[in-house]
This record gives structure tokens, sequence and C-alpha cells, in this order.
């Protein structure tokens, strides 16, 4: 098996309405090198080409294999000594595809070709719906499980981050950054 990439790019994950977006463009704002959320963006792009969220979900395979393609694609172009923080990775996908009853078998086998630096989980806030957030409160609480469960399981230890104003969150993530190991 080869060697992962390591990297000095920080993850920040959770269950979608915790707040990750927010916290990526005020690091953005700060002047750091950011990643926003892939499906998102992609989600986004397809809405405003006048696809409906139903009809851009309605192959699970399909769409979930591009995003995972599209992440994987975009982490092969970033320099692995830069200070990136992610607005999600390539790990998220097994959860992602365990959630709509798909085989992780790929995204996990993507997963071990590169080593990040931390993980920040999220801790969520009130569940609120969206143009672009399909999931219930309950889908929600599932894909937080499997998301600790998912790097959990590539032997990431996860650092949470609890509820508190975004500019407080970004102090919390940079502060950990910097006493790094």
């Amino acid at each position: 098996m080869r060697m992962p990439k390591h990297t000095n790019w920080h993850v920040i994950t959770g269950a979608p309405c915790s707040g990750k977006t927010a916290v990526i463009e005020m690091l953005a704002r700060r002047g750091y090198r950011t990643v926003p959320e892939i499906a998102r963006s992609y989600i986004d792009s397809r809405l405003a080409q006048g696809a409906t969220l139903d009809a851009i979900k309605a192959d699970a395979l399909a769409f979930e294999g591009h995003i995972l393609l599209e992440k994987v694609r975009i982490e092969r172009r970033l320099p692995a000594d830069q200070l990136v923080f992610m607005d999600r990775a390539v790990p998220d996908s097994i959860a992602y595809f365990q959630i709509e009853g798909l085989d992780p078998a790929q995204p996990l086998l993507h997963s071990r070709a590169v080593r990040y630096k931390s993980i920040f989980l999220f801790e969520r806030l009130a569940f609120e719906k969206d143009a672009v957030r399909s999931e219930s409160c309950e889908t929600a609480g599932r894909l937080e499980a499997l998301l600790v469960e998912g790097y959990s399981r590539l032997g990431y230890t996860l650092v949470r981050v609890p509820v508190m104003p975004v500019a407080r969150r970004a102090d919390f993530i940079l502060a950990h950054v910097c006493a790094g190991p």
C-alpha cells in the first residue's frame, strides 16, 4: 500500500447546520486559504442552471460519486505544506455514501491517500432547512455519528468545537492550529 501524503490541511466537519461554512468564510476573510464545501458549490451551480434539488440528487451514486471525485481532484492540486482550512474533505464522503445506502469502499480508498493535520468536528446548531440542505434533523444526527466513525476508523482524533459565536469558533480553531504538535 502507498504511503499517504501528509499535509498541513485542517478539516472542518460536522452535521449539516453546524456552522462550518460561516467559520470557513470568516477564516477566508482573515486571509487564510480555504476550500469551500464542494457539494454546496455544486448544488448551488446546478440550481442556478434551473435544476431542482430532487433532480440533482435523484441518482445518489452519481451525485455522491461526483462530489467525491471533485474533492479528490481539488486535493490533488493543493500544496501539501500549505496551511489550508477545508469545509469537509474526502473522508466526509464515507458518511454520505453510507447515509445513502451505498458501499463506502471508494471513499475509504481515496481517504487513505492523504493525512490531514487536524479534524475539527463542529457541534450542531439548531437545525434549519435551506435551498441546498435536504437532510432532516434526524438524518443530520446520523450523519454526525457516521462522520465521527469514519474519521476515527482512519485513525484521526477529532477536536470537538463547541457551539459559540462564529468569531470565537474561528479563534478556537486558530489557537489549536498554532499550538499544534
